[in-house]
C-alpha cells in the first residue's frame, strides 16, 4: 500500500473512532436522562412555560396512540444531544486541528466555543423569557367558551422551531467575525448595512415567530443588538488592509530607459 493510501486509511480510522466516541457520549447522556429524571419529567420541564399559562386544571393532550411514549423520548434525545455537544465539538476539533495553521487554530477554537455558548443563550432566552410572554399573550385571546388543550406533538414541533430560530439568530456575532476575517466584508460596510439589517431582522422575526408583537420584538431586538456586538468583536480580527504598490511601480519609463531596452534587443 502506498503512502497516500495509508494516510487516507488512517484518517478514515481516526474519523470512525471519533464518531464512535460521539455516539458513546450521546448514548451515556441519553441513558442517564432516562434513568433520572426520566423522559416524562424531561418533557414536563419543556412544557412548563405552556402549562403555567393554561387555565388552572387544564392539561395537554396526546392524540396519537404511541405519542405519549415517542414524544418524551424525542425530547430526551434532543436534550441529551445538547448536553453531549461539547464532547462532539471537541472530537470534531481534534480531528481537523492537525490540518490547520497556527493562526487558524487560534481563531477556530474560540469561534466554536462562542457558537455553542451563543446557541445555548438563545435557547435559554427563548425558554425562560419568550415562551412565558407568548403563551400568556395568546391564551389571553382565547374565548371563554373553549378550553385550550394543545397536543404534545404539535407543542414539540413549535418549541423546536422556536429554539432553532433563536439559537441560530444568536449566532450573528460569530457570522460577522468570520465574514470580516475572510475579507468578504469590511467593518465600514457592516456599518453602512446596519439599517438594512434592522429591516431584515424584523422580517425574519415576522416569518419564524408566532403572529404576535411580543415574540417578534423578542427576536428582532436581540438580533440588532448582536449585530452591533458582532461589529465590535470584528474589530479585533479584521483582515489587514492590502499593501499598496510603490508610487513608482507603474511610472512610465524614461527615454533613456527605452533606448537601453532597444540596445539590448
Amino acid at each position: 500500500m502506498s503512502q497516500p493510501e495509508e494516510s487516507f486509511v488512517s484518517h478514515l480510522v481516526e474519523l470512525r473512532d471519533r464518531l464512535l466516541r460521539c455516539l458513546i457520549a450521546l448514548a451515556v447522556v441519553f441513558v442517564g436522562l432516562c434513568i433520572y429524571p426520566g423522559p416524562g419529567e424531561v418533557y414536563d420541564v419543556l412544557a412548563l412555560p405552556l402549562t403555567q399559562a393554561l387555565p388552572e386544571g387544564t392539561k395537554m393532550v396526546a392524540i396519537g396512540v404511541i405519542t405519549p411514549f415517542m414524544v418524551p423520548i424525542k425530547v430526551t434525545m434532543l436534550v441529551a444531544f445538547v448536553f453531549a455537544l461539547p464532547v462532539i465539538l471537541f472530537q470534531l476539533w481534534a480531528f481537523v486541528a492537525p490540518g490547520l495553521y497556527a493562526h487558524e487554530k487560534r481563531l477556530a477554537l474560540p469561534l466554536v466555543v462562542a457558537s455553542y455558548l451563543l446557541f445555548l443563550i438563545g435557547v435559554s432566552f427563548c425558554y425562560f423569557f419568550v415562551f412565558g410572554q407568548v403563551f400568556t399573550f395568546i391564551n389571553s385571546f382565547a374565548p371563554k367558551s373553549i378550553t385550550p388543550a394543545p397536543d404534545i406533538e404539535a407543542y414539540l414541533s413549535f418549541v423546536m422551531t422556536m429554539f432553532l430560530a433563536f439559537g441560530v439568530a444568536f449566532e450573528v456575532p460569530v457570522v460577522l467575525v468570520v465574514l470580516v476575517k475572510m475579507g468578504v466584508v469590511t467593518i465600514d460596510k457592516l456599518k453602512e448595512w446596519r439599517a438594512y439589517f434592522v429591516v431584515i431582522a424584523f422580517i425574519i422575526a415576522a416569518i419564524v415567530t408566532p403572529p404576535d408583537v411580543v415574540s417578534q420584538l423578542a427576536l428582532a431586538i436581540p438580533m440588532c443588538i448582536l449585530y452591533e456586538l458582532g461589529i465590535l468583536f470584528a474589530r479585533f480580527v479584521s483582515a489587514p488592509p492590502p499593501k499598496e504598490a510603490p508610487a513608482d511601480a507603474w511610472a512610465p519609463a524614461s527615454e533613456a530607459d527605452e533606448r537601453r531596452i532597444q540596445d539590448r534587443s
